[in-house]
């Protein structure tokens, strides 16, 4: 049977990741897969993390499965950060929550739970978005569009063809909405203008499903939420998925969440008894490590605070190199804009690159960035941005 198989095409991202692995050169720069990097190009463990891991073993006494929903204290805690503590939809019971292998994982559980619930809508991705989020769901069944969002001319968010897009969604169909830091474009809409997004939803009854990755890494832990409340005080249902592989550093533990935000709390859980059946018949229970520690983490006041002092120092190297970077491209004589990368927020950032020059900066520099020019802005560290702007001058 597998004898005419044919080889399948890389991966735009992670297939480039290989080709910077097997690159030679000892200056190279690889700026594609979104992984934080410190000053010294390394993806460091956090020391709260450590800490959590240390008492984790000190403690734990079995391997047993996990229910297939995780760790309920796990679950409790993900509530709290997406909503506040005491949020009335945590009060009121309308939310359920699954713990999933990544926010990946949450994403294909959310798409096999709406193909199979729903098998007539469609899920409206923004353009552009991260490039897995159209394999997912189109792997799940789902009919992906697309909505305005970008505009290339100022690199800034287009709302107002953002909103004429959103106007026609039809009735039952999905959006998915990038909670903070967008991926590609680090583009995000304000808090008014999230408030407008909500009403458009709530009066054309479309689906919000949100993309909550990054939380933390644009303004703070509870200034990123403000996106997602804004929706919560228009729109009675949603579904969010959210990731710790970024703010928690647990890129290899796949610790995500998918949480039901319903109309009542019957409501949630019947829908979670659906979402829990597409679990089963996918990988049955959630890993447990990585929950583990987050569960602890934030249970606890002095780990907490120190996370959360760990997450700024992300936030703000991040955003330093936003500044040099567009600092050291003005001082090599550039003459387009680049100040846009400054407002932006989170780890990436769109270029004005096109497929031609990403392949000469990879085959003349060793420099690696995906096709649609999207940057890995936490992968610049102080000592390669001299060569990456000589060489973006040389190319542009």
């Amino acid at each position: 049977m597998f004898e005419n198989v044919q080889i399948a095409p890389p991966d735009p991202i992670l297939g480039l990741t290989e080709m910077f692995k097997a690159d030679p050169n000892p200056d190279k720069i690889n700026l594609t897969v979104g992984v934080y990097q410190d000053a010294h190009g390394k993806t460091p463990v956090l020391a709260s993390v450590k800490e959590a891991e240390k008492r984790i073993l000190e403690q734990e006494n079995s391997k047993g499965y996990l229910p297939m929903t995780g760790e309920p204290v796990y679950c409790a805690q993900v509530q709290e950060l997406l909503f506040g503590e005491g949020h009335e939809i945590i009060a009121s019971k309308r939310a359920a929550t699954a713990q999933c292998p990544g926010g990946t994982g949450a994403l294909r559980v959310a798409g096999d739970y709406l193909h199979t619930l729903h098998p007539g809508a469609n899920i409206w991705l923004s353009n552009p978005t991260w490039a897995n989020h159209n394999t997912i769901f189109t792997a799940a069944g789902l009919n992906c569009k697309k909505y305005d969002y970008r505009d290339p001319m100022t690199n800034g968010l287009d709302f107002d063809a953002m909103c004429a897009s959103i106007k026609t969604i039809p009735k039952g169909d999905i959006i998915l909405l990038h909670g903070c830091c967008h991926n590609p474009t680090g583009i995000d809409p304000t808090p008014e203008q999230w408030a407008k997004i909500g009403d458009l939803l709530a009066s054309q009854d479309v689906l919000p499903l949100v993309d909550f990755a990054y939380q933390g890494l644009a303004v703070g832990i509870e200034e990123d939420r403000a996106g997602l409340l804004e929706l919560t005080k228009k729109v009675k249902q949603m579904l969010i998925c959210s990731s710790f592989s970024k703010n928690f550093g647990l890129y290899r533990e796949r610790t995500g969440a998918l949480t039901v935000v319903a109309d009542n709390a019957e409501q949630a859980a019947t829908v979670m008894s659906q979402v829990k059946l597409r679990i089963r018949y996918n990988y049955s229970n959630p890993p447990s490590h990585g929950g583990q520690i987050v569960a602890t983490v934030l249970s606890d006041k002095q780990l907490r605070a120190q996370w959360i002092e760990e997450v700024a120092d992300i936030r703000n190297r991040i955003n330093e190199m936003r500044h040099l970077l567009v600092k050291t491209l003005k001082e090599k004589g550039l003459k387009q804009d680049f100040s846009p990368i400054i407002e932006q927020c989170g780890m990436f950032s769109v270029t004005r690159l096109t497929k031609e020059q990403v392949a000469e900066l990879r085959e003349k520099y060793s420099i690696y960035i995906v096709d649609s020019g999207r940057i890995n802005v936490a992968g610049l560290t102080q000592d390669n941005m001299d060569r990456l702007c000589e060489a973006l001058k040389e190319v542009l």
